[in-house]
């Protein structure tokens, strides 16, 4: 998500191969040269898929001399959205040639790379399995990817691009949460990353579990919420429409 005081990203941490083959792993990662830039990218999709992008491309932040054009060298948050979605395609397109015909589009996965290099806007990229992207602008200020229609539309309600850090987090963490209600292949723990504007380091990170008692608050605040607002609208009116 988009803030006029920077970027705020969230992501569930749940994987899995039907109800009976659930697990967790990490679905946000980043990298950052103090001063000078900061990269967050956040995964969705065939999790072999997605861990071999991210190995691919956190064997090249170890290294950044012996490669190019790695994420830590680029020279613009463009062309970083290039670079990783052409290692996307290539990632799936290796993976449909390995497993034949009958595999292809099974290794499918949508990424969102977002940060900021020193001197330059803050910026956010929606990048398809095709490796083609966009970018978030006024019109379009946030980006999902995985499961997303439960979730939509509080975010649509409840956005405002000068919104505080903390309203941002809440708003996403209701969003989560319906989310995590309606559909079990979304589920905690959350990981939640903060990215200030002109500060190359993480501003705030976290792991959130179900446990955790400002989580626990805001599921219940919102659902009395919710309640509340139903009671508060107005009667359906029986007596004027024929019974």
């Amino acid at each position: 998500m988009m803030l006029d005081c920077g970027l705020v990203l969230m992501s569930d941490t749940r994987t899995n191969s039907g109800v009976d083959n659930i697990s967790t792993f990490r679905k946000m990662y980043d990298w950052a040269v103090p001063g000078e830039r900061i990269v967050a990218l956040m995964t969705s999709g065939n999790l072999a898929t997605t861990q071999a992008v991210v190995s691919k491309l956190q064997e090249r932040a170890k290294t950044p001399g012996e490669r190019h054009n790695t994420l830590l060298e680029a020279p613009t948050m463009f062309e970083m959205a290039t670079q990783v979605g052409r290692l996307l395609r290539e990632t799936i397109a290796e993976r449909d040639h390995q497993n034949g015909p009958e595999a292809s589009g099974q290794f499918g996965a949508t990424l969102i790379l977002a940060g900021q290099i020193a001197g330059m806007e803050p910026r956010l990229f929606l990048i398809y399995p095709e490796g083609n992207f966009i970018e978030a602008s006024f019109d379009t200020p946030f980006f999902q990817i995985g499961e997303t229609k439960y979730g939509r539309p509080i975010i649509l309600r409840g956005y405002d691009r000068t919104m505080s850090f903390s309203d941002a987090t809440k708003l996403l963490m209701v969003s989560f949460d319906s989310t995590i209600k309606a559909n079990l292949s979304v589920g905690m723990p959350l990981d939640l990353l903060v990215l200030e504007r002109d500060n190359f380091a993480a501003r705030h990170r976290e792991r959130i579990t179900a446990a955790d008692p400002w989580y626990r608050s805001i599921s219940a605040s919102w659902s009395e919420a919710l309640k509340a607002a139903l009671d508060g609208l107005p009667e359906y009116p029986f007596h004027t429409r024929g019974g």
